[in-house]
């Protein structure tokens, strides 16, 4: 039988590799909707989302979460919550989060819930005791006059188990160690403490409290003036600022939102943050001279002087915060959320 020559195409190139075949270009995807883009949505969103925090996880954890959900990375939360505690946490999404200064500084509401007869090292059940005594018999009365003592502006040191800084490092940390931290009292303001239910040992409270108060803390506090000592067993923030939880959706229900493609419609305004802040609407040509940070003639009528005010777009969207400056007329860019 005579030698057959193979097919130039199949014959092997001498120092060469077998050329590899390129893969198929994968299927087209039908583009998504204008509001679910992935690349609209991490450059354009700029909004709230309220979310009822379960016990078990950090405020950070939440915001992980939101961030790997949204596919946005700038999102942080509006005033942390302990892992203990759940309720009304408030997260910034986009430009947004340049409100956090005026968005966590706003006051809170809590439903705490107290157990006396003992103290321990961190305010709360997951502490070591410290000491344990026998609670004096009080009526739901005289615990409300108890409570009386911590009503109006008091002085308050955080707890050492905190996420306060010492010389840079968080206060738990050194706890943690075994080393003595000593912390500065801070004043906060207690507007409403109220009894909601007496089972002693357990008392249930509402407190309605300024930004930076120590739940764990008033609990311990409380403890001292009835002196058996007490600690707090459970904590649910209902109100965060303007934020309730009839606007908070559950994190579990948000997460199978961002299974579906569809969270968006849990997404608040970034306007609404701030909503007992004056509000003023700009026209096309108002908006792109706030874009570059010029100041603009004062057309409103009846401006509060030195008070910021939010002017959104015509579409709602928050533009910037703004000053008016009545010696001039003009109102004068804070910080500015125009977003391309």
């Amino acid at each position: 039988m005579a030698w057959q020559t193979p097919p130039r195409s199949s014959r092997p190139r001498r120092g060469r590799k077998p050329r590899r075949r390129r893969p198929a270009a994968p299927p087209m995807r039908a583009p998504l909707g204008a509001r679910t883009d992935p690349d609209l949505l991490r450059n354009a969103v700029s909004g709230v989302l309220v979310i009822d925090k379960p016990v078990g996880m950090t405020s950070h954890d939440v915001v992980q979460i939101v961030r790997r959900g949204t596919g946005i990375r700038r999102s942080g939360h509006a005033g942390t919550l302990d892992p203990r505690a759940s309720g009304v946490l408030v997260v910034l999404l986009g430009p947004a989060v340049r409100l956090s200064e005026w968005v966590a500084a706003s006051d809170k509401r809590y439903m705490a819930t107290l157990r006396l007869g003992a103290r321990t090292d961190t305010y709360d059940a997951e502490g070591r005791v410290l000491e344990e005594r026998s609670c004096p018999d009080l009526t739901p009365e005289q615990f409300r006059q108890v409570l009386e003592q911590f009503k109006g502006e008091i002085e308050q040191v955080p707890p050492s188990y905190s996420a306060v800084r010492v010389k840079g490092r968080r206060a738990y940390d050194l706890a943690r160690q075994g080393k003595e931290v000593r912390l500065k009292p801070r004043k906060v303001h207690i507007y409403e403490l109220e009894l909601l239910e007496w089972e002693p040992p357990e008392a249930v409270l509402e407190v309605h409290c300024s930004s930076g108060t120590y739940i764990r803390t008033l609990v311990d506090d409380i403890g001292k003036v009835v002196g058996c000592g007490a600690h707090l067993v459970g904590l649910r923030r209902t109100q965060s600022g303007h934020f309730t939880l009839r606007d908070a959706v559950p994190l579990a229900r948000l997460q199978e939102a961002f299974l579906a493609g569809d969270w968006y419609k849990y997404l608040l305004p970034a306007a609404d943050a701030l909503p007992d802040w004056p509000l003023v609407e700009l026209n096309a040509d108002e908006v792109d001279k706030v874009r570059f940070g010029h100041s603009l003639p004062a057309r409103w009528e009846n401006l509060p002087e030195g008070q910021l005010i939010r002017a959104i777009g015509d579409q709602g969207d928050l533009v910037a915060i703004m000053e008016y400056n009545a010696e001039e007329n003009l109102l004068k860019p804070r910080k500015v959320f125009f977003v391309t």
